[in-house]
């Protein structure tokens, strides 16, 4: 369960967001990824209280479909994949950043090709090739995580043989008003989602009651501890100017850490930068799967178009509903920035946590002999929900707009378009056990869980040898 929960957490988003809130409010950035990761971890507490009470997957999706019934089901659903197409858009925007710092010189036209390739590779992988591509993250796993790690060393390295370059990058600690404090959360917040794919059903679980909760806690520790050490050492090194223009903080923080000689720098940074590029596309195609999987588990009730649960007949994959998702994404990462998209997105996901922890409250009371086993029963989902309003409130007015008319015209697709027959034999398949644990198999090795996965596998022999 730990390795669920930093496995979905954890990918591509801290080449994206480190040092995105340092812009906002310098140093105390540091500060916001702690508030961050303890929002988190209330709002994902409140999704495992939904697991033990509702053991079914689906997410906000069932939850609020089963207290609340189908069409507030529908409309949470349906912003949540708003949400994460949101978020696929991003990583088009930040492989082009990325590249561009690699092989400086490509102007607009050249930006948009890039997106293009990367989207249609992403869209190949998942349509031809899931399995390969899976059997390929894996392998490159180690590939991805290392320039992390590499960055992380020099930077605590650099901090102890230059203390001086370090103190002056943190002072002042404190930049930035209120408001900025306000959007630093929201954009750090982002690059904490993901923990609502990391829930199984109860019945999967051993002890679920002590098991969710601890994992939960663990995997939170662990990723903020990892955001945390990276953050540090890129304000650390980096000057706080270079840093505030800067759309490629690690690759900025790769060139002041290793500084010489020369061609140091050049293979660290063109270490950092192709791990960049591979973490990126692997994120992509991680949650495309994720988000098309959910587009097809609400086609399989009735609530989309058919189509979208539609397989192809060679590969066995939904094809039709992958094609739209990657082709809007695409659209999106042309018309928006990184801070818009991450606002819009984040608007709609603390909108479908706010459905969500309301739900958890009322399955309590319709389940009074599991919610007795369940320490914080009522304060925890009560505090995620405060956590969500704070969340909703803070988001930039204009992308709160955007996303409510985005949000709304979910209304005519569910009144007008939406078959209201379900498709019980894909289903059946669907949420077979079987399945449910291929699927928590894939993202309990996903990136930093991957080490995760080795050492517990490695304890395991050991302890069957012994």
């Amino acid at each position: 369960m730990t390795n669920l929960v930093v496995g979905a957490i954890i990918g591509a988003d801290v080449y994206v967001a480190t040092a995105i809130g340092a812009r906002l409010v310098g140093p105390a950035s540091l500060v916001v990824w702690v508030l961050a990761g303890v929002m988190a971890g209330v709002i994902a507490l409140s999704f495992a209280y939904c697991v033990m009470f509702l053991p079914k997957v689906g997410g906000p999706y069932a939850y609020v479909k089963a207290v609340s019934g189908p069409f507030p089901g529908f409309m949470v659903g349906w912003g949540l994949l708003l949400a994460e197409w949101f978020s696929l858009a991003v990583f088009p925007v930040a492989f082009a950043q990325y590249f561009v710092a690699l092989v400086p010189g490509i102007d607009d036209l050249g930006r948009a090709l890039l997106k293009a390739a990367f989207i249609g590779i992403v869209l190949g992988t998942n349509i031809v090739g899931v399995k390969m591509a899976g059997r390929v993250n894996d392998l490159l796993t180690i590939a991805k995580l290392s320039p992390l790690v590499l960055i992380i060393l020099g930077g605590l390295v650099f901090v102890g043989l230059r203390p001086d370059t370090v103190a002056s990058n943190l002072t002042p600690f404190v930049a930035g008003d209120l408001r900025a404090f306000g959007q630093a959360l929201v954009l750090i917040f982002w690059a904490y989602a993901g923990f609502e794919q990391s829930t199984l059903p109860a019945d999967e679980i051993e002890r679920p009651a002590r098991t969710i909760p601890k994992a939960i806690v663990l995997g939170m520790l662990i990723v903020t501890t990892f955001y945390l050490l990276t953050n540090f050492v890129v304000i650390g090194a980096v000057p706080r100017g270079t840093l505030a223009s800067s759309s490629s903080p690690l690759i900025d923080a790769t060139a002041a850490i290793f500084a010489s000689p020369g061609i140091l720098t050049a293979g660290a940074i063109g270490v950092v930068g192709v791990g960049a590029l591979l973490s990126i596309t692997g994120a992509d195609e991680s949650g495309t799967i994720g988000t098309s999987r959910l587009a097809y588990a609400m086609s399989l009730d009735g609530f989309l178009p058919k189509a979208f649960s539609r397989r192809h007949g060679r590969f066995r994959t939904p094809y039709v509903g992958l094609t739209v998702l990657c082709t809007a994404a695409y659209v999106a990462s042309l018309v928006g920035g990184l801070a818009a998209l991450i606002n819009a997105s984040v608007f709609l996901l603390a909108v479908a946590y706010l459905a969500t922890c309301l739900s958890a409250m009322r399955l309590a009371k319709r389940h009074p002999r599991i919610a007795s086993e369940l320490r914080g029963k009522i304060v925890v989902p009560l505090l995620g929900a405060a956590f969500s309003i704070l969340l909703i409130v803070l988001v930039d007015p204009l992308q709160i707009a955007v996303s409510l008319a985005l949000f709304a015209a979910g209304i005519p697709v569910y009144v007008f378009f939406a078959p209201k027959v379900e498709i019980p034999e894909l289903k059946e398949v669907f949420l077979s056990a079987d399945e449910i644990r291929r699927r928590a198999l894939r993202q309990a090795t996903r990136f930093l869980a991957y080490p995760l996965h080795v050492l517990r596998s490695a304890l395991r022999r050991v302890r069957t040898q012994g």
